[in-house]
């Protein structure tokens, strides 16, 4: 992962606030701010469930409890009390405070106003999609439908992390002066475009195992390209409560054999197999509670890698494929129409690659993360200067 590329002594300081810390499934949220020039990420949450990157500082609430740390966490996450962070962050002195996902909005919100500062609070997907019914129903994040309206009002800034997203936010109360639109990106310095002859004859899906990415619809489109195309396997990358189901759903299609379920895997594994597939496919859709894809930074890799890819026509999938051009839309639920154009990538070597091609070219130009965080901090600098 790249590292800041301006950290060191003299920079100001930003609390990147998430609960569950460097997630494999999350690791856009350090890719972006490991590539802060101007400001040097702090990584401040509940716990650690990965490695934070090197030479990064990062610190966890279940490091100030050496005995009955689940038990205590948890009660501060019913209460929402600031004061174990502040304890945590006792000699530590941030400018500001970006948090990822609506939820630790809510949470960072006591903590902002008891240090003084901005706060930030970007929203991915569920955040802003989701009932607030379904939310009320989960201990980790009913406190954010109860107080989501105090966040829009006092919040200093919201980041849609795509304009579909924007839109939910702007529905759902937030202050259009102060609700954005913020494309994380992807570093297209670091994921360079494939050969050809890396190309195997695979199709890819890396994703959660979770209703929303519509894995069982890819997998029903699958078992309807398997005898005609032998030697095409489908792989998949990631895991969920729904594996077990899928890996059923495939044997009873008769296609376990040819469906590789690899579990989760390292950023530059997954993006090693990008580098390999003829393919990547997303059809998401959107659930009963209203939950469906904000934008899907696996879409944003694959095409870097120039890679085709073939999306549902849901949330903010659309805002990263231009359809015929870099890949495809089609719409959602839909197995037959995704098998279809599945079928006219097996079938058109000189499609994929023109699609990639194209796929990259857009990367550059609209999602590149260099460009993308220099806008960042440009709105850091903005909300300080007013600040003052």
């Amino acid at each position: 992962m790249t590292h800041a590329i301006g950290s060191g002594e003299g920079l100001r300081q930003v609390a990147i606030f998430r609960h569950n810390l460097f997630r494999i499934s999350e690791p856009f949220i350090a890719e972006q701010a490991q590539h802060l020039g101007r400001y040097q990420p702090l990584y401040v949450g509940r716990m650690r469930f990965g490695r934070p990157p090197e030479g990064a500082t990062s610190l966890a609430l279940e490091d100030l409890y050496k005995r009955y740390a689940l038990p205590r966490i948890g009660w501060q996450m019913i209460t929402g009390n600031p004061g174990p962070y502040l304890r945590l962050m006792e000699h530590q002195h941030p400018s500001l405070i970006h948090a990822h996902f609506g939820i630790e909005g809510v949470s960072a919100l006591p903590l902002a106003i008891r240090l003084g500062i901005p706060l930030v609070t970007m929203f991915h997907g569920f955040d802003a999609t989701l009932s607030p019914l379904a939310m009320l129903g989960s201990p980790a994040w009913f406190r954010y439908p109860l107080l989501r309206r105090k966040l829009a009002r006092t919040g200093a800034l919201f980041l849609g992390a795509s304009s579909f997203i924007r839109e939910k936010l702007l529905a759902a109360g937030f202050p259009e002066s102060r609700t954005r639109t913020h494309y994380i990106g992807v570093d297209c310095r670091a994921i360079r475009p494939r050969q050809e002859s890396d190309e195997r004859p695979v199709i890819l899906h890396v994703a959660r195992l979770v209703e929303v990415k519509g894995t069982r619809y890819l997998l029903q489109a699958f078992a309807t390209l398997a005898q005609r195309y032998p030697g095409v396997q489908l792989t998949i990358i990631g895991d969920g409560p729904l594996r077990r189901s899928l890996e059923a759903l495939a044997a009873s299609a008769g296609i376990r054999e040819r469906v590789d379920f690899l579990g989760p895997l390292s950023h530059a594994d997954v993006l090693a197999w990008m580098r390999k597939a003829a393919m990547l496919v997303l059809p998401g859709i959107q659930t009963a509670t209203g939950r469906v894809e904000g934008l899907g930074m696996v879409l944003l890799e694959a095409a870097a890698t120039g890679l085709p890819i073939i999306g549902s026509r849901v949330g903010g999938i659309p805002e990263c494929i231009l359809d015929g051009r870099t890949g495809y839309l089609v719409p959602e639920r839909d197995a037959a129409a995704l098998a279809k154009r599945m079928a006219e990538l097996l079938e058109d070597p000189v499609k994929r690659r023109r699609m990639g091609t194209e796929g990259r070219a857009l990367m550059e130009h609209r999602f590149d993360i260099h460009r993308q965080t220099e806008a960042l901090e440009d709105l850091y600098d903005s909300l300080l200067n007013e600040a003052r």
